[in-house]
């Protein structure tokens, strides 16, 4: 594995080192600027950054307008508030008219850690993935954050994606043939026993329980399923297909996330066991992150976990 970074870190970067490249584009953002990472744009760019104060609801109002004029948006906040407290604004001002406003939540997940359950927003994926026209991402490492701002900066339409606080191991760039594309989930690791779906951060982790399952026997491949909506259906089906039975990883709720998505799809197409790990449904709680991350099973052996619990209903 390669460098540590936040997604958050690496989004802030990208974005920046984008800039010239994109003279639309204009970030906007909630008095958050040292937290969300949009102030490398800032600096870089000072005429084209907005700080819209702590008013999430008008911060989105304003970059509707803003791409009304042929702009290009991206509003920036923590997730809670985000996809919280600017809700209507996103999907009547937003998503509605179809307008080419990015969303982007920082600070998603119980991993955002001391600030509690107020702050740990476990709901952004499903709250999202619910409106009309809206796009949902949360990519899992920095490389991968870096492909999602350029693909979003030449993807014309809304979209909702989740940055992490925590340092995260990088691996995609170190997957032989990976290539990222909105909308495509990429194969990391093949494997023939059981397939583990999984987003953002539990990406590593899943990859990390599969070398573990390894050596007792267990063939596991993992899928990084950036892109929560549109979900890949051909790779999900094509996984179901072959290896018989599924588990999802999310850093988010088992409802309406990304184990919802996948449960329904094969309900539907090919119904094999779909094992979903996240959060149960409950609030998250105060404490240092991978302590808390650890409460809840949000680690390498409970998605082994799940992983043998899945097998089991395999046969």
């Amino acid at each position: 594995m390669s460098e540590k970074i936040a997604t958050r870190v690496a989004y802030g970067k990208a974005l920046a080192e984008l800039g010239s490249q994109y003279p639309n584009l204009v970030v906007l953002d909630a008095d958050l600027s040292g937290s969300t990472q949009s102030q490398f744009f800032a600096k870089a760019f000072p005429e084209r950054f907005y700080n819209m104060g702590i008013a999430e609801a008008n911060m989105t109002g304003v970059a509707a307008g803003l791409a009304t004029c042929g702009k290009m948006p991206f509003t920036n906040t923590f997730a809670m508030f985000a996809t919280g407290r600017a809700y209507e604004q996103v999907r009547n001002s937003v998503a509605y008219p179809r307008l080419n406003v990015k969303i982007v939540g920082s600070h998603g997940g119980l991993s955002v850690g001391e600030d509690g359950a107020t702050h740990q927003c476990i709901e952004d994926y499903a709250l999202m993935r619910a409106i009309p026209n809206m796009m949902v991402l949360s990519p899992c490492d920095g490389p991968e954050m870096r492909l999602a701002v350029k693909a979003l900066l030449d993807y014309d339409g809304p979209a909702y994606m989740r940055l992490g606080r925590l340092a995260v191991d990088s691996i995609t760039d170190e997957v032989p043939g990976y290539t990222f594309q909105l909308g495509k989930g990429s194969v990391l690791r093949d494997g023939s026993d059981v397939t583990v779906i999984a987003t953002g951060m539990m990406v590593q982790m899943a990859y990390a329980a599969a070398q573990t399952l390894e050596g007792e026997g267990i063939s596991v491949r993992v899928i990084d399923m950036h892109t929560i909506k549109p979900l890949d259906h051909e790779l999900v089906l094509k996984a179901a297909l072959e290896t018989r039975c599924i588990v999802t990883s999310e850093e988010h709720t088992v409802i309406g996330g990304l184990g919802s998505a996948v449960a329904e799809f094969l309900s539907e197409h090919c119904p094999v066991p779909v094992v979903r790990h996240g959060v149960n449904d409950e609030f998250g709680r105060s404490g240092e992150a991978k302590a808390v991350l650890k409460a809840y099973g949000l680690t390498p052996e409970g998605i082994a976990d799940k992983v043998r619990q899945a097998l089991k209903l395999k046969k």
